[in-house]
């Protein structure tokens, strides 16, 4: 299968949307009703009460086009077909001392068990060279995740990687943490 990752421009933002609700249903599985991710009134995942439509929804990610050199969406295709997307911000939106944070990280189910997804996660960590973050649900619902990462950052690392359960903007949270810049 080709595997293409790559920066999406502003005319293709609205494929790394149209896949975003898929990625917050998906999450929607980790997560236990009282842990944030659920459905508001109107069916939508968000926090917010007043996000009544997923057009009001896609409105919110517009950040990720609007901050060029600071904040990166990728999508990831399998030929022509959409497969995934990462967000990747740097500062002011990451942890101090960390210069890139994968935010979401997101492959369709299709596609996953074939490879694509670490795929997609190295070439993405070779755009930039620095001190990374990510973070994982902790939950046992989510043992795949943490696997994948487990497997993805040690394996690119070779074994030069820091992962803990720690506290994050978030909550609790398995971070992993490496500096591909060595």
């Amino acid at each position: 299968m080709n595997l293409t990752v790559k920066l999406a421009e502003p005319h293709e933002a609205h494929i790394i949307k149209n896949l975003y609700p898929l990625y917050l249903h998906d999450l929607s599985g980790h997560y236990g009703l009282n842990d944030g991710l659920v459905l508001n009134e109107h069916g939508i995942y968000e926090d917010d009460p007043e996000i009544q439509t997923l057009v009001q929804q896609y409105d919110v990610q517009n950040i990720w086009w609007e901050k060029p050199g600071c904040l990166y969406p990728f999508l990831f295709r399998a030929g022509s077909i959409p497969a995934g997307f990462t967000l990747i911000a740097t500062p002011p939106h990451c942890a101090p001392g960390v210069d890139y944070f994968v935010n979401e990280f997101f492959v369709l189910q299709p596609f996953r068990g074939t490879g694509i997804a670490g795929q997609a996660a190295i070439q993405v960590f070779e755009q930039f060279k620095g001190v990374w973050e990510l973070h994982t649900n902790q939950a046992t619902k989510n043992i795949t995740g943490q696997k994948f990462w487990h497997k993805t950052v040690a394996g690119y690392t070779g074994q030069n990687y820091r992962e803990a359960l720690e506290d994050t903007f978030n909550g609790s949270k398995l971070v992993f943490r490496f500096n591909n810049n060595i």
